[in-house]
């Protein structure tokens, strides 16, 4: 689909409206469109998709379990690794997000699915495999898990449940009586219908805001910025790293090249895999997309979390791979 998109986007931007491919203009414009179209396609799959499964599975089941695990964090180790199986980007995870919340699944565990889920994808995977071998690539995918377990439980503990969106928690409250459904999908259709539509109008603005943002830097902002400050000289080169990230909007299959040309220019490995898990997991089109599920005490709690989780990872690869 990604590679029909591409083309499409090549006929638009540089033969339809004759914007010469190497003009930083014809390369944000591209990007932008490229990008949206994928996003918004893969948000609304996912949404309809999570609104039937929603309808036929057993709920209040899956969230007793999950709540009667939560304090051994087993519930957050499921979902963290549910996140590193789903090959789903910051965007695309948060209708996943959305719906279990709508199933009053514990926050710490949907967030810990949110965490994990952009972060280890797994084509990015067997590239890292083979690019720096199997040692690297375990440690990465452990990392990944971790930060996701950690992060929601952290967030847990803090209460940060308080501050989930008010019509997410409407949404949850809509589901809170189950009763045993024997509708066909033809007559449950409507009803997903319509919730996957209020879920969809609140989204997809936020996607095309933040990645119109994320393609103006993609194209204006020069690569030798990031050369210059998170290079192996500076020793705060990893929080910088994660901090200049955030703008970008890239996933963990697309970044890979990013990460090779910033190691091979010295840039230490761990600060380029700071810079990777930044853009990945905290870019800007996502806070956006969360300021419709989150208050902004849980988004920057949320941030403030797994970017300090990112920094030490940043450090503790720079320690291991040096």
């Amino acid at each position: 689909m990604e590679s029909l998109l591409i083309k499409a986007a090549d006929y638009l931007v540089y033969q339809l409206l004759g914007i010469d491919a190497g003009t930083t203009l014809g390369s944000a414009l591209h990007y932008f469109l490229v990008g949206t179209t994928h996003i918004i396609l893969l948000v609304i799959i996912i949404t309809y998709l999570m609104g039937i499964i929603q309808s036929y599975l057993p709920l209040n089941k899956i969230r007793s379990y999950l709540e009667n695990n939560k304090k051994f964090g087993f519930g957050n180790i499921l979902a963290s690794v549910l996140g590193a199986v789903t090959p789903f980007c910051s965007c695309s995870s948060i209708p996943l997000f959305v719906g279990m919340m709508q199933s009053r699944i514990p926050l710490g565990i949907a967030l810990s699915f949110l965490i994990t889920s952009p972060l280890v994808n797994e084509v990015a995977i067997a590239l890292f495999l083979v690019s720096y071998g199997l040692k690297f690539t375990l440690i990465y995918v452990l990392f990944g898990i971790l930060l996701g377990v950690i992060g929601g439980i952290v967030l847990e503990k803090l209460g940060m449940a308080k501050y989930v969106a008010d019509w997410v928690q409407n949404l949850a409250e809509t589901h809170a009586i189950e009763e045993e459904d024997k509708r066909s999908l033809r007559e449950r259709l409507p009803e997903i219908n319509k919730e996957t539509i209020q879920t969809l109008k609140k989204l997809i603005p936020y996607i095309t805001v933040g990645l119109a943002i994320g393609s103006f830097i993609h194209g204006y902002v020069p690569a030798e910025f990031f050369h210059k400050y998170i290079s192996v000289d500076n020793p705060f080169a990893v929080p910088i790293a994660v901090l200049t990230a955030i703008p970008l909007y890239i996933d963990a299959v697309g970044i890979l090249p990013v990460i090779d040309t910033l190691i091979a220019k010295g840039v230490p490995m761990g600060t380029a895999i700071a810079f990777m898990m930044g853009a990945v997991g905290l870019s800007l089109p996502e806070a956006l997309l969360l300021k419709k599920v989150m208050k902004k005490q849980l988004i920057f709690a949320f941030f403030g979390t797994i970017g300090f989780g990112m920094i030490l990872a940043g450090y503790f690869f720079n320690i291991m791979f040096s």
